[in-house]
Parts: C-alpha cells; structure tokens; sequence
C-alpha cells in the first residue's frame, strides 16, 4: 500500500471512534474509553508511519495527497474531497495524534467516576477527527469543515457538566464567539472564490503574485479574524478563560494540541496571502503582541490555577502570532514554539488536574500549599513544564521562545524593537505568574480547608447532587494520569533542545514555509542575555511578593488596577457595552422600524382600502326609489351627451 492511501486513515480512526462511542448506547460503557484511547492511539501509529516515509524522501518531495472524490462537481465550482500532506500538516498530525492520545490516557483515570465517561470519550474522538480535517485537507472549503467541526467538538466538551449553569453558559460563550471569527473564514473563501475561481490551496497561493495588494489585504485580515477567534486573540479572547469550565482533559486537549492552534496554522498555511500583504501583517504583528501582554497580566491575578494557565495559554499563542506576522522571519519560529507549547502546557494543566484530582476538585490556589511533600510525580513534572515555560536555560521554551524574540529584533527599524521589547516584557511577565503559581501551589505553608464540592458524576440539578463535607486529603494521582504527565514532561525538556540541533526544525519546515534571516540589530547572544535578565527579574518580582509572605486567604482589596486585572482588563464589560447594549439598542430601532414602516405599509395599505370600501358601501343603499332615481340621472347624463355629439 502507498503511504498516500494511509492519509485518509488518520482522520477514519477518531471518526469511527466518535460513531461507535456515541451511537453504541450503554452497552459499551464498560468499555468506551479503550476503544476512544486505542483509535486515538491508532491515528498516532500511523502518523508515525506516514512521518517515517517522509523522512526517507527528498524535502522538495516529500508532500503527498490523496483524492477521495468529488464533493460539489457543478460547472465553475469545483470542490473535493482531498488530503494533503507536508512537512507542516505532519507537525501538526504528530503533535494532535501523539498529545491527544497521552490526554485519552489520563482521561481514563481523571474521569473514572463518570457515569458519562462513554460519552466524554466519544467527543474527545470527534475533536480529534475535525482537528485532523482541518490540517489535512487540502482546500479552504473542506479546510472550513474541520473548522466548524471543531468549534461543535469544543461546545460540546466545554459543556460535558451541562447540569452546571457555568458550564453550560461557557460553551455557549465559546460558541457564539468563535461564530464570529468564523464569518471572517467564510468571507475570505468567497473573496478567494471571486479571486482566483478556486479555494484549492496549491493555485491559490500561486496566483497570489498576480493579485491586487487590496484584494490580499481583505482576504488576510479576514483570516486573521478567524484566527481571532479559534486562538482567542484579541478581541475575541474573551472565550478562553470561562472554557476551563470544562474538564481538565478538554483544557489540555484545547490549549495544547487542538484547538487555539488551529488560528496559528491558518496564517502559516496562508503565508503567500500574507506576504503579500504588509498591511495585514502588521496588523496580526499587532494583535499578537497585545494579546502577549493581555493574556500574562491575566494571568497575573488568577487565583483559579485553571484560569491562570488560561491567561497563560492566551498569552503564549499571542508569542505565535506575532511570529506568523513576522513574515518568513518568523514562520518556522510560530511553529517551533507552538510544538514545544503543546507539550509543556498540557503538561501544565494535566499537572492541574492531578492536583485538583487530590485537593477534592478545588481550583482555588490560595488554599492549596506545601503539595509538593504529598504529590511528588505531580510536583516534578509541572515543576519542569514550568522551567520550560519561562524559558528556563536548556530547556524546550528557551530555544523556541528565544527565536521568537530573537525574529522580533530582526524585523528592523522602530516596529523591530518595539515588537522585541513586547516580547520581552511579556517574557518577564510569563516568569512572575509561573512562579506565582508554582509558589502558591507547590510552596509554603498549607491552607488546605474544607469544601463541599458539586458532584461531577450527578445529572441532577445543582445543589441536589454534593460531595460531603470533608478537608482535603493530598494525594498522588495513579499511574494512568502520572506516565502522560511524565512522558509530556520529556518533551518539554527535550524537544526545543531537538529541534535546534543543527537547525533541524527549520530545515524540516523551510521548504512549506520559507525562512528569511531578517536583519537584527543586536546579536543572538545579546538577546539572549536580555531575556534572562527578564527570567531573573520576573522570578524575583514573584518571590518577593509570594515567597516571602504569607499567601492571604481571601482576595484582598487591592488598587484599581489589580481590581481591573481580576476583572480580565473589563473583557466582558467591554464587549457587554460594545455588543450587547450595542446590538441590543440596535433590535430595538429594527424593530421600530419595522412597526413603523414596514407594518405602517401594509397596514396603511389595509386601512386606505378599508376605508375606500366604506365610502363606497353607502352608495349601496337597498332602496329602489335611490336606484331609480340613479338610472334616471344617468339616462338624462346619456342624453345630454348624445345631443352635444350631434349639435358637433
């Protein structure tokens, strides 16, 4: 069998997967999870299989396709079923098959409880199954598909505790959310239709040099948008903190693998577009390097450990953005980084998990403490996710993050080092919360105290189904969620250290992407050095403040500021005011305008004939003497008229 006709394969396994699991009924409860983990498991195998032919070609040949058939066959709108697979979509397969399945693993444990684990699994096949769509197919128009079938996936996930009115809330939030970056998606298809009379990857990209530098800009921001909303960039990032609503698995699975990188692949897949769009880069440089900041002054204030991880996941995609803004300066970089990111921050919020999995579901950091005696694998392994997240010396994020900072620089002139200076702050910033969290978890005394829990497993109404009352008991999670915590915790030692071994990475994705050294006013080294000074100041700022003292209890009081920052910088109040009120004072003059004209029309129309019919009604009188003396005055009116013809 040709490797092609394996491609197919890794989106049939998840696929077949969310059928079974979700059309098999209770009869396969037992065993649900074993059969989502092992097709999960399959889709990486042949991942790995496919990877390994690639390897064994020529990088100019190593893109393969596969043809399934065609979907819209009418005349001038052509529409396939086709994969196409390149060293970028297989970075993407490895790292959505391999971390996915890690996540399947820990799931069995982290949702043995469930009466709904059958279920749980069976979304978690179908997320996986739009997600490979999405990066395999080879066409904007199925590429959409993958798309929507994530965003229907996510919903899904975000709301599996539907009996919480939180949970079900936030699913709706991502929902409508990500509709609206998804009306940007659809828009730039139908430009590239009326473009180029095709959303098929290879000739649109191609014709690209042939096209107005005004038809490119609308089509890349429009793209962008969509990127917005999939990766919660701003303005649309309003979505991603409620997420942590659901799951823990689904958190990793969305931060991580799936999901909020989706954004990030769109813009590389589209460089051609971009590139020749300068305007519309600057505007994603933009909208990544607020979004940095955004999310890690988020992050900063969250005692939920989930949402701070949140913050986080928001503010490292906005790194990514950034890089994809660069141009080919810094393609190979948004990817590299985001590699190494799905390994250390599902790493991170498994490592949550594990310890809300010991802390009787609590998420409230101010009231955990000294866990590191009590769950040592825990500690450890997000203990190292943490290091590669700050970009500790060695290990995954320094290399990939430090290239990101390194592409900013090189971008040259006032926009180079006001977007490297961004970068670095927010790499101070991405220090001080880390280590907040790592301190506030991990460290110091413990403030463990006793809570009563909603019951996860429950399908009642909130309040009826409860946990007892009862003080936490910190424990080592079993070996089902701890190996993927340890395997994920290898990867984010090792892999960014891989990847730069004589430039592997970027001569992997070179060929797909292009790379373009830029012209850095500063040395590597020099970088270098200041983004460990950033590490240094940031870990300190965190010390000083939680290290030292006492972790309060209760939220204190705090400036404006802190206020405004637990608040997410007034996400929602804005979008309350802009949109909502907005959109709100809007349906009502819509709605007077159609009572009022609209209505006034037809019912104007009604009421004018309505009385032109009682006007004429009283010529209708009955009475014979009226008719008579009716045909009389016509007859005479008759005569009269004849009598002038003839005198003529």
């Amino acid at each position: 069998m040709n490797a092609e006709n394996l491609i197919a394969l890794l989106i049939a396994a998840p696929l077949l997967g969310a059928a079974v699991l979700l059309c098999g009924g209770r009869r396969l409860d037992a065993v649900g999870h074993w059969i989502g983990t092992a097709l999960a498991a399959a889709s990486f195998v042949i991942g790995v299989v496919l990877f390994a032919d690639m390897l064994g070609k020529e990088a100019e040949h190593r893109e393969m396709g596969q043809y399934l058939f065609s979907w819209i066959p009418v005349e001038g709108f052509q529409a396939d079923v086709a994969f196409q697979l390149d060293q970028l979509s297989m970075t993407f397969v490895l790292l959505i098959t391999g971390v996915g399945s890690l996540i399947h693993v820990y799931s069995i444990g982290y949702m043995e409880h469930d009466e709904r684990r059958r279920r749980f699994f069976g979304y978690l096949n179908l997320f996986l199954a739009a997600m490979l769509l999405l990066v395999l197919a080879d066409n904007y128009l199925l590429l959409y598909v993958g798309w929507e079938g994530v965003g229907l996936a996510s919903y899904l996930l975000i709301g599996f505790w539907q009996h919480k009115p939180s949970a079900a809330t936030a699913a709706k939030k991502a929902f409508l959310v990500n509709r609206v970056g998804d009306v940007g998606l659809s828009i730039a298809i139908m430009l590239m239709f009326t473009t180029f009379g095709t959303f098929a990857f290879g000739p649109v990209l191609a014709a690209t040099g042939e096209t107005s530098e005004g038809r490119l800009t609308a089509i890349a921001l429009m793209l962008l948008l969509a990127a917005c909303g999939k990766s919660a960039q701003v303005p649309l990032q309003s979505w991603l903190g409620d997420a942590m609503e659901g799951p823990t698995p689904v958190s990793a699975l969305i931060h991580a693998a799936t999901m909020v990188t989706a954004g990030v692949y769109l813009i590389v897949r589209s460089a051609a577009v971009f590139d020749g769009a300068p305007d519309a880069q600057l505007v994603t440089t933009v909208v990544g390097a607020v979004t940095l900041l955004f999310g890690a002054i988020v992050g900063c204030a969250k005692d939920d450990i989930k949402k701070a991880l949140a913050g986080s996941t928001m503010s490292q995609i906005g790194y990514m953005v950034l890089a994809a803004g660069l141009g080919p300066i810094g393609y190979v970089f948004a990817i590299m980084h985001l590699v190494t990111h799905g390994f250390f921050k599902a790493g991170l919020f498994l490592g949550a998990g594990s310890v809300m999995h010991g802390m009787n579901d609590e998420v409230d950091m101010r009231k955990y403490g000294g866990l590191r005696k009590y769950m040592p694998v825990t500690f450890v392994t997000f203990g190292l996710g943490y290091l590669a997240i700050i970009g500790f010396p060695g290990l995954s994020g320094f290399f990939s993050k430090d290239k990101i900072i390194e592409a900013a620089f090189a971008k040259g002139g006032t926009e180079g080092w006001i977007l490297g200076g961004v970068a670095l702050l927010g790499a101070a910033i991405t220090a001080f919360y880390m280590t907040r969290v790592m301190l506030m978890t991990f460290f110091g005394e413990k403030r463990w105290q006793s809570t009563v829990r909603p019951d996860k497993t429950s399908s009642v109404e909130p309040g009826i189904g409860v946990r007892p009352e009862k003080k936490p008991q910190p424990h080592e999670s079993p070996a089902s969620m701890t190996v993927p915590m340890i395997l994920l915790a290898f990867g984010s030692v090792f892999a960014g250290g891989l990847f730069s071994v004589n430039d592997a990475f970027l001569h992997w994705l070179e060929p797909v992407t292009g790379h373009d050294h830029g012209h850095p006013p500063v040395s590597a080294p020099t970088v270098t050095a200041a983004t460990m000074v950033a590490l240094v100041t940031g870990l300190a700022a965190a010390w000083a403040q939680y290290g030292r003292r006492p972790v309060p209890v209760t939220t204190p009081h705090g400036s404006s500021l802190t206020r405004a920052v637990r608040r997410d910088l007034f996400q929602d109040d804005v979008n309350h005011v802009v949109f909502v009120k907005a959109g709100g004072y809007l349906t009502r003059r819509l709605v007077r305008l159609d009572h009022s004209v609209v209505d006034g029309a037809v019912l104007g129309t009604a009421s004018a004939v309505g009385g032109l019919s009682r006007q004429l009604r009283r010529l209708q009188t009955g009475q014979v003497r009226s008719y008579a003396l009716s045909m009389f005055g016509g007859a005479a009116v008759l005569v009269a008229a004849i009598s002038q013809m003839r005198s003529l």
